[in-house]
């Protein structure tokens, strides 16, 4: 499994990087938007966990993007605001996968990740 985890809080998301390193799992991580945008172009990746709340571009317009690129690749939310209802809600993301609540909890993020690969 090939991820990209993307967060503007860049001591979080390469912690998470590494964890996942730990368990197996290939995982590079960027901590803006356009930073993500650049990876996906060198690399194809299975799974993008993203923030939602980012400056300059949200994870929802980031998630539109990285789908013309990679169609195929599966996309798992994260956000230290708010609930999933409220995220489907304001995003029109219904069925986008998995919406996830800071502080994460790394086993239920790999159990979110496998599930969204089927």
């Amino acid at each position: 499994m090939k991820v990209l985890l993307v967060d503007d809080e860049e001591e979080l998301v390469s912690a998470l990087a590494e964890r996942l390193s730990y368990r197996g799992i290939e995982a590079s991580w960027a901590g803006n938007c356009l930073d993500a945008l650049a990876l996906a172009e060198l690399e194809n990746f299975d799974v993008a966990v993203l923030d939602v709340r980012m400056p300059k571009m949200s994870g929802i317009e980031l998630k539109r993007r990285l789908q013309k690129k990679r169609p195929a690749m599966k996309f798992i939310f994260l956000t230290g605001h708010g609930s999933e209802d409220d995220f489907k809600a304001g995003s029109g993301e219904e069925g986008a996968g998995y919406y996830l609540v800071k502080p994460i909890n790394i086993e239920v993020l790999i159990k979110r990740m496998k599930e969204v690969l089927g």
